[in-house]
């Protein structure tokens, strides 16, 4: 069975997460979404409230697992059997970051490999920033 895992602070989980997944479904038989907690990082949201926002997206998609995690990306990839992990790229800048976190990565297992994916055109320029950011203006 091949296991995948798009893990991410999805704070909020955007149309951009959700295309890039529905893209990458057929290639996989199971997708693990992974919110990452980080106690350091200021959510708008608590993961609870994330995890269940996107299984409610996505509650359509049966081969689609959310949960939530701390600590290493790579770790979870082994909890799960995931042998991919499934970023989204939207800007050179996003690439440049992507990879690094991927070498780091494949130097923590080299058999676990990292599928970089472009946003659709149309979601380029949609981030959880600039969401969270809209969001807190319409509550206003």
């Amino acid at each position: 069975m091949a296991t995948a895992l798009f893990p991410g602070s999805f704070d909020p989980f955007t149309v951009g997460h959700e295309a890039i997944l529905r893209r990458v479904l057929p290639l996989f038989d199971r997708i693990v979404v992974a919110v990452g907690v980080n106690s350091e990082k200021h959510c708008m949201f608590s993961p609870e409230e994330r995890v269940q926002r996107i299984r409610e997206a996505l509650s359509d998609c049966p081969s689609v697992e959310v949960t939530a995690y701390r600590g290493m990306t790579i770790d979870l990839c082994h909890q799960t059997g995931a042998l991919c992990i499934i970023r989204g790229i939207r800007t050179a800048a996003d690439l440049e970051y992507e990879q690094t976190v991927a070498a780091v990565n494949r130097l923590q297992d080299p058999s676990i490999e990292t599928l970089l994916v472009m946003a659709d055109p149309e979601h380029i320029n949609i981030s959880s920033t600039l969401e969270r950011e809209r969001m807190a203006h319409d509550s206003h």
